[in-house]
């Protein structure tokens, strides 16, 4: 599984936004390292992709496999399939759960005759939806460019591409050689951009004293945002979409006298593509430099516990897994469970655990602090915050022991009537 996965020139023009009624078809395959059921959860995460990027599914095509095929990802056979559905139905665009391989894109493209994109051009695209700052749309580019490099033999032609759609807002293409020498220098200039941005927001950083950082980490759409709105009283856009989120906002906070830092990040994902953890260097050094991750986890997911682990492992790659790790399982208010018949005997499954079960389980572990709360409800929001309180003072202790500085720490300096939230740059 790859877990790593985070100001357009004059040369290359922005393609138009997603038809909203786009309609797409899926394709993922079941192999020995990828079950039947996990195929279907990975779909089901694709499709809510499609549709955050503005595409109407028709239906998913799986295939069993024991390797996917080097030239066409599937078998002739089931691109046969999918190729009459496509005709049958007037669908816009093919969708594939994994990354393609430049020959593979171009294969596809040639047999099935319609746009083809995979998972990481999709999650590229809905990064480029999304961008608002400059920063972000400088991130987003490389990352699209980084991946254009070695697909530049489309099956559609050149820079002046008339259609937009999902997969088509970022470059486009023109004659191959020239194309890939554009791109190169165009990839060369972001990277210099974002050498001097990163630059900035380090400077910008430092420049934010002394106060403990509290970072919110999580799998995309659990609810950092709303959580984000409640500790803070402000209001940070929230949206139930797959990546509502990708500038990093940073905010003064103050409760009960003591100040701290609190940003909400970008999420993470499986499969997250290279590129995006490369171009997105600045936004995830926000929770590389914090003291405390507060890491949100939706517990009404099915498979909650497999986004858990796929934030933790991503943490390890960028170099945060040993930050004080707090974790919020949100959204109580939408846990539900199947209760089992005292007479059924039959084993049970994740469907016939309740939350007091869960509860029971991770609160009993000593090195994984934990609480379960409903942001959106504010439920138990409120011992969230007293919690977090001990957690910054902790860390104003270890930078500022007392018995060096008796009152030394910031929250000392705290003035009443001082605003209890202060956005940051």
């Amino acid at each position: 599984m790859n877990n790593q996965g985070l100001l357009f020139l004059t040369s290359l023009p922005m393609i138009s936004p997603v038809k909203k009624s786009e309609t797409v078809v899926l394709v993922g395959v079941i192999t020995r390292l990828q079950p039947e059921e996990q195929v279907t959860e990975y779909l089901d995460e694709l499709e809510f992709l499609a549709l955050t990027a503005g595409a109407t599914t028709l239906r998913r095509f799986v295939q069993k496999v024991d390797l996917p095929n080097s030239a066409t990802f599937i078998g002739q056979g089931k691109m046969l399939e999918i190729k009459d559905y496509v005709v049958q139905n007037g669908v816009d665009t093919v969708i594939f759960d994994d990354e393609l391989t430049p020959s593979q894109l171009r294969n596809l493209e040639k047999a099935l005759e319609i746009k083809i994109l995979d998972r990481t051009n999709l999650i590229l695209d809905i990064f480029a939806q999304r961008a608002k700052t400059a920063y972000a749309k400088t991130q987003v580019e490389l990352a699209q460019y980084q991946y254009l490099l070695p697909r530049l033999t489309r099956m559609w032609t050149h820079l002046e591409r008339q259609q937009g759609g999902i997969g088509m807002r970022g470059p486009g293409e023109s004659e191959i050689e020239t194309d890939r020498r554009i791109i190169r220098d165009k990839i060369v200039l972001l990277k210099e951009q974002l050498i001097k941005i990163d630059r900035q927001m380090a400077t910008q950083r430092k420049n934010r004293g002394q106060l403990v950082r509290v970072a919110l980490v999580g799998y995309t759409n659990v609810g950092k945002s709303t959580l984000m709105n409640y500790l803070s009283k402000s209001e940070v856009f929230a949206e139930n979409k797959l990546f509502a989120t990708l500038d990093t906002t940073v905010r003064k906070v103050v409760i009960d006298s003591t100040p701290f830092l609190l940003s909400d990040t970008v999420g993470f994902i499986r499969k997250l593509p290279h590129q995006l953890v490369e171009s997105f260097k600045s936004t995830l050094d926000e929770v590389r430099e914090a003291d405390v991750l507060l890491h949100v986890v939706d517990i009404s997911h099915p498979k909650f516990e497999d986004q858990l682990h796929v934030v933790n492992q991503t943490l390890k790659e960028i170099g945060a897994a040993d930050k004080v790790n707090y974790l919020v399982f949100n959204k109580v208010d939408a846990f539900t469970f199947i209760e089992k018949d005292e007479f059924d005997l039959s084993p049970s499954t994740r469907k016939n655990i309740s939350l007091d079960m869960y509860m029971n389980s991770y609160m009993a572990k000593e090195d994984a602090p934990c609480i379960f709360i409903s942001a959106k409800k504010g439920v138990n929001v409120d011992a969230l915050r007293n919690e977090l309180i001990k957690l910054v003072r902790t860390g104003y202790k270890v930078r500022y022991p007392y018995s060096q500085h008796a009152q030394g720490y910031p929250g000392y300096n705290f003035v009443p009537g001082q605003p209890e939230t202060e956005e940051l740059e």
